[in-house]
């Protein structure tokens, strides 16, 4: 008779087990349905907007341009890289309604080989999409963010934005005599004779210093003929002076031919485009970003509205 009911008892747990795990696939199955179908509807709604023809402001102007921020330390992996501000600028480029480009450059430089192929990319889209290109410089448009820069068709400053610095540096330290005090011996095996060049544990030698010297010389020699070709006819500093790494305010720039005029953002929209509205490229998203910021905005949308803004004013 006890096992009898030990049976029963069994077997109504194993039934009660078997309808929550149904009940519990039931509920997973209809939570995927409802996110894939929430997904489908953000999917829809970036499409729609970011493919649509951004609304224009009612203030008398005509059209809008395209706006790339370029800020930050030029070079591989940074926002201020060939791989994360080309696919910016062609986007920016291909706006058919934009009336022209404008990049707003806040860097101190970086990397001349990350500058010189965004400086080229912009030479190339320029010739592509027949689009005026403006520069507008706010606290620092040094050394690598001035090498791109003179690709534009114009630049402008603050008074006060640091400019130039048309130079190359090399720093390293050395600690050739650090391995001894502290009783390290150091083993390093290399084929090659100037393989171990540059090597900070050893003393500097003549050969070094010429190799730098050469090196530097050469970079320094492209950045100043990509310089003389973008500014052609408007510098009126002395070589010696433009070109030995020296940096001035946007104000002397100006009279030094580096730049051509002193203003802001807004200035350049109501001077050289007419126009005081922009569509902003610079941080165009990923399309997985988009959905899941798209998914994000449609959740919100009951209580705060849309907060996305495809245009902004200035």
């Amino acid at each position: 008779m006890q096992n009898t009911t030990n049976d029963s008892e069994s077997t109504a747990e194993l039934m009660r087990e078997l309808i929550r795990e149904k009940r519990s696939e039931r509920r997973w199955k209809n939570f995927r349905f409802f996110l894939i179908l929430l997904l489908l509807t953000a999917a829809g709604f970036f499409i729609f907007s970011f493919g649509k023809t951004p609304t224009i402001s009612d203030d008398g102007d005509q059209g809008y341009i395209a706006l790339v921020r370029l800020n930050g330390t030029i070079g591989p992996g940074e926002e201020f890289s060939a791989e994360t501000v080309l696919p910016l600028l062609k986007a920016a480029f291909r706006d058919k309604q934009a009336k022209g480009v404008v990049l707003d450059i806040n860097s101190g430089g970086g990397t001349p080989v990350q500058a010189s192929i965004i400086h080229d990319a912009i030479l190339d889209l320029k010739k592509k999409y027949h689009k005026k290109v403006v520069v507008a410089g706010e606290d620092m448009m040094a050394s690598g963010a001035y090498f791109v820069a003179v690709a534009a068709d114009k630049i402008y400053v603050n008074p006060n934005t640091l400019t130039g610095s048309i130079g190359v540096i090399m720093k390293e330290f050395g600690f050739p005599d650090l391995i001894k005090k502290i009783g390290v011996e150091r083993r390093v095996y290399a084929s090659g004779a100037n393989k171990d060049r540059l090597d900070p544990f050893l003393p500097q030698n003549q050969e070094d210093m010429i190799k730098i010297r050469q090196v530097i010389s050469e970079i320094h020699g492209n950045f100043k003929q990509v310089v003389e070709q973008g500014r052609q006819g408007k510098l009126r500093g002395k070589a010696e002076d433009l070109f030995s790494g020296d940096f001035w305010s946007g104000q002397m720039a100006v009279k030094l031919g580096l730049v051509d005029n002193l203003g802001n953002l807004s200035d350049v929209m109501h001077k050289e485009f007419q126009v005081s509205t922009y569509k902003d490229y610079s941080h165009e998203p990923s399309l997985v970003k988009s959905l899941m910021g798209q998914l994000g905005a449609s959740l919100d949308l009951g209580l705060n509205g849309n907060r996305v803004k495809v245009m902004e004013q200035i």
